[in-house]
């Protein structure tokens, strides 16, 4: 078995039915009143721009950026995957999210579940509350003036473009990445894995259809799992096959610290503050 210091376990998640059981867009929408409107102007524009739409109907209805984000607090997070997270992070993998929700949603709710600080990077598309208290959500990549040129993705965020990205850094170390996904978007990224990574596809979700349709085109082994029991139990077997755990780490006592993680942002002026 390696040790950490000689080998780094980078683990990624997506966000929505994979860290949260939930889409975090439809909780919001539907909760706050807004899933007629949603309806109507779902056949007439891209996902990405619909729902910065969609945070403006709110705020013509009146709903302020704390509703949303205590709407947000509300919703359920599996303990499993919180131990999962918090474990992980303990045993010295290098934690990500990379996800097409958005910054806001993203860490209200990993705040509010304290393991924010157990990421060292949110890669999502940005959001911003504006001066009167609008929030609004820009795509990750401005397709207008560069398009990434991917075919598998939406064209707001190629997955496959910053998974190849995070294995291009800290080059002088061997690195096994974790990929953990549901969905559409998670299949580009897991094409992007070689021998010795993992991926991680949740049952009977679009990533594991597609995976399933032709598993010869993925260099990573496949480790699908169901509930987040099954997701906390496979991941730790996998980190525990790829680094020797500090003698001192414990699920039982360990919390994250709750420092920000690094936000990947793009194209969003106005930072919006995490409440610790």
């Amino acid at each position: 078995m390696a040790s950490a210091s000689a080998t780094a376990v980078v683990v990624v998640f997506d966000f929505d039915r994979t860290i949260i059981e939930w889409d975090s867009d439809d909780w919001v929408i539907t909760k706050l009143g807004a899933a007629d409107v949603f309806q109507r102007l779902r056949p007439t524009m891209r996902w990405n721009p619909l729902m910065d739409r969609m945070m403006g109907e709110l705020h013509a209805q009146g709903r302020t950026a704390e509703e949303i984000r205590d709407c947000l607090r509300s919703a359920p997070l599996d303990a499993h995957v919180i131990s999962a997270i918090t474990t992980a992070s303990a045993l010295g993998c290098d934690m990500r999210v990379v996800s097409d929700a958005n910054t806001f949603f993203i860490e209200t709710v990993l705040t509010h579940h304290g393991v924010l600080g157990c990421f060292s990077e949110i890669t999502t598309n940005p959001a911003c509350v504006d001066a009167d208290d609008r929030l609004r959500i820009s795509p990750f990549h401005d397709s207008a003036s560069a398009p990434h040129g991917c075919n598998l993705c939406p064209e707001n965020m190629c997955k496959g473009n910053i998974i190849e990205r995070i294995q291009a850094t800290e080059g002088g170390k061997k690195k096994h990445l974790i990929y953990i996904g549901d969905g559409n978007g998670d299949y580009c990224p897991s094409l992007k894995l070689g021998e010795g990574d993992y991926v991680m596809p949740k049952e009977n979700h679009p990533l594991w259809d597609l995976i399933c349709s032709n598993e010869q085109l993925l260099k990573a082994e496949v480790h699908p799992w169901k509930s987040g029991e099954e997701l906390e139990r496979t991941l730790l077997k996998l980190v525990n096959k790829l680094i020797t755990p500090p003698a001192q780490a414990s699920q039982f006592d360990y919390k994250c610290e709750m420092s920000n993680p690094v936000s990947t942002e793009v194209g969003c002026s106005q930072a919006l503050p995490v409440p610790h």
